[in-house]
């Protein structure tokens, strides 16, 4: 697959993927004009994106409706080495969600494509909360 980055002015590089155009953009702080995701945010995003994938795949599998489920992630930073040490994702499941699927949803998540590329050091915490 090919991705063709291009250059829009200022701060902003934007990358062609198949038919779609992601747009990047630095924030003010950094010299951009803020008005897309910086690249770094768009790392992160497919991050929780591909866990709720495989989320969601899990729930149609088995018909739970996945409509009130969301997922939340954060991450902390190495402060001398400035890269991530640990990713938390909070799967946030309403009250009805079957608790006999708690340990296999996390497990769905953890398989994320995207995780599985990171370096093995750092620390993912996944966990189920109820709303």
């Amino acid at each position: 697959m090919a991705i063709n980055v291009f250059f829009e002015g200022g701060k902003k590089v934007n990358a062609v993927i198949h038919d779609f155009t992601v747009k990047t953009d630095q924030p003010v702080r950094g010299g951009g004009e803020n008005t897309a995701p910086a690249p770094f945010a768009l790392f992160l995003a497919s991050l929780a994106t591909c866990a709720g994938f495989y989320v969601k795949a899990f729930c149609d599998q088995r018909n739970i409706p996945s409509d009130d489920i969301t997922l939340t992630m954060d991450h902390e930073t190495d402060h001398s080495t400035h890269l991530i040490r640990k990713m938390v994702i909070r799967i946030e499941v309403p009250q009805d969600f079957p608790e006999k699927y708690e340990t296999a949803v996390i497990n769905a998540a953890a398989v994320c494509a995207v995780k599985r590329h990171l370096n093995p050091e750092i620390e993912h915490v996944i966990t189920v909360v109820r709303k």
